[in-house]
């Protein structure tokens, strides 16, 4: 759902489609452990891919709103230093009345963000190429470093740019590690070499991963652990009766 100049005041808060669709997923979704340093921001990402025998993998990730003061939303001190611009065009109120779903949006910009933070991949054949659950952590860590440490990597402005790719994390960085899963400890995998995040992830089924990736300076702040947040209804068993 997508919207462009004037969104009128009875426009459909669109996290009401993001939830249905994640409800969709034939596959169990996880998120991070609610906890008081965290708000988990009401639209989920999702990615699909398909090929010519239909859907052949989809992705749905979390992003956060981080609180460094947590007992006082409002605090000042929660807020991210924003350059006068951006700041004023948070500030001014439009001519005209917005829905409340979207002023409360808006205000989301104020604060940090963990941004695509949890991620949950399922794949329809497990054996698919860059399947695997460190390929998915090594896809996921880069993700996040492409997109949100551009000046930290030195990267230009322009992705379209992009041609050093020394940056980038690869699988010799993964090692073993354990993840908190619903409470209970489950083998996992974990980069933690990058300067600028920390990663986690595990194996949820034969097809299905969940990755995590968080900022380094925000780890202190962080209960690093998963819950579900989605497990798709089991389709009940056939039972065949008999009159004898």
């Amino acid at each position: 759902m997508e919207y462009s100049g004037v969104v009128p005041t009875d426009a459909p808060d669109p996290s009401i489609e993001s939830d249905a669709r994640l409800r969709s997923l034939p596959f169990p979704v996880f998120e991070l452990k609610p906890q008081r340093t965290l708000t988990r921001l009401p639209m989920a990402g999702f990615t699909e891919m398909s090929g010519s025998a239909g859907r052949e993998e989809i992705s749905t990730s979390f992003s956060y709103t981080l609180w460094r003061y947590p007992d006082d939303h409002d605090d000042p001190r929660n807020e991210v230093e924003l350059d006068e611009a951006t700041r004023r065009s948070l500030e001014d109120e439009p001519a005209w009345e917005r829905p409340a779903w979207l002023i409360e949006q808006v205000r989301t910009f104020r604060y940090p963000m963990l941004w695509e933070a949890v991620r949950t991949t399922w794949h329809a054949s497990p054996t698919r190429e860059r399947s695997s659950l460190a390929d998915q952590l090594v896809a996921h860590t880069n993700h996040i470093l492409r997109n949100r440490f551009r000046e930290e990597l030195g990267l230009s402005p322009d992705p379209s740019l992009d041609t050093d790719d020394a940056w980038e994390t690869r699988t010799t960085a993964v090692a073993h590690a354990s993840l908190d899963v619903d409470g209970e400890d489950h083998a996992a995998l974990q980069i933690d070499t990058d300067p600028f995040v920390y990663s986690v992830g595990f194996r949820v089924d034969e097809h299905v991963v969940c990755t995590a990736v968080i900022p380094r300076d925000a780890l202190p702040l962080v209960h690093l652990a998963v819950t579900r947040f989605w497990t798709p209804p089991q389709t009940p068993a056939r039972t065949d009766s008999s009159d004898g």
